[in-house]
């Protein structure tokens, strides 16, 4: 930020957001002074937090429901997958909600010379979601657009391959020593892992990121509305109720697209 002020300067919104939330208690003030991932997003969107907290919220309570509804007599028995399919789910929420979050980009300082200078060159010109607003000194094309919904789906698809290689192998250990010790005949087969984790990474990369862009520039248009910006209540209200709406909807879709795929 200092690099920038000196070489083309800072908004004077974000520099006053920055001064508001740097003095904030703890644990909020430490953290957007430490954390340039934090504070970046932060500045551009003050909600930040507020979505990932009701990301989690939302689901952990519908991923619940929908398993619940989903597997009906079975879900005891189907335990330990409702419990892997938890586990996973609540590690990649903040990188669901993180990753097309739009970001404050502080131009400045000696800019990276060779390849990994383009690539990062390419990468700070895509905006952060698909329907990302423009701001003063940025501005996006339809292919930049396109292009992010599928880089980002290779992103979600790399993030949920590997979470799901987590969770799911804690889940196969915890069945495998629950068998160990006590074996029933409502025992379900242990998932096979790198067919689990392979579903994870494609039902990000497809379903979550296609849900997640929709509902960013869903939210984008109702926080712009005349009524949102006398009511800002009216916007964190709406970010709860389409996100419950979503987490619903894509619980019980991950549920039947393991069971197609025979993961569970």
């Amino acid at each position: 930020m200092i690099e920038a002020a000196k070489s083309v300067g800072i908004q004077k919104l974000l520099l006053l957001r920055y001064l508001d939330m740097q003095a904030s208690a703890w644990p909020l003030g430490p953290a957007i002074r430490s954390c340039s991932l934090l504070r970046n997003r932060m500045l551009v969107d003050p909600s930040f937090l507020f979505k990932i907290g009701t990301e989690i919220v939302i689901d952990t309570c519908c991923a619940t429901f929908a398993e619940v509804q989903k597997r009906g007599e079975e879900f005891w028995s189907e335990f330990e997958l409702y419990a892997a399919d938890m586990l996973v789910g609540v590690v990649v929420n903040v990188a669901l909600v993180g990753m097309l979050a739009p970001y404050a980009r502080f131009s400045g300082g000696s800019a990276s010379q060779g390849f990994l200078g383009r690539v990062k060159h390419a990468y700070d010109s895509l905006p952060s979601s698909v329907f990302e607003a423009e701001r003063p000194g940025y501005s996006f094309s339809i292919q930049q657009r396109i292009g992010t919904y599928f880089f980002k789906g290779i992103l979600y698809g790399t993030v949920g391959f590997f979470c799901g290689l987590v969770g799911q192998g804690i889940a196969n250990l915890i069945m495998t020593a629950k068998r160990s010790v006590k074996k029933s005949e409502d025992d379900v087969p242990v998932p096979p892992l790198l067919k689990t984790s392979a579903l994870w990474g494609a039902f990000l990369g497809v379903s979550s990121n296609t849900r997640y862009q929709i509902i960013n520039g869903l939210e984008r248009v109702v926080e712009a509305s005349p009524v949102a910006k006398r009511v800002p209540a009216v916007s964190l209200a709406f970010t709860v109720g389409v996100r419950f709406a979503n987490n619903i909807y894509g619980g019980m879709q991950f549920v039947d697209w393991a069971r197609m795929t025979g993961c569970q």
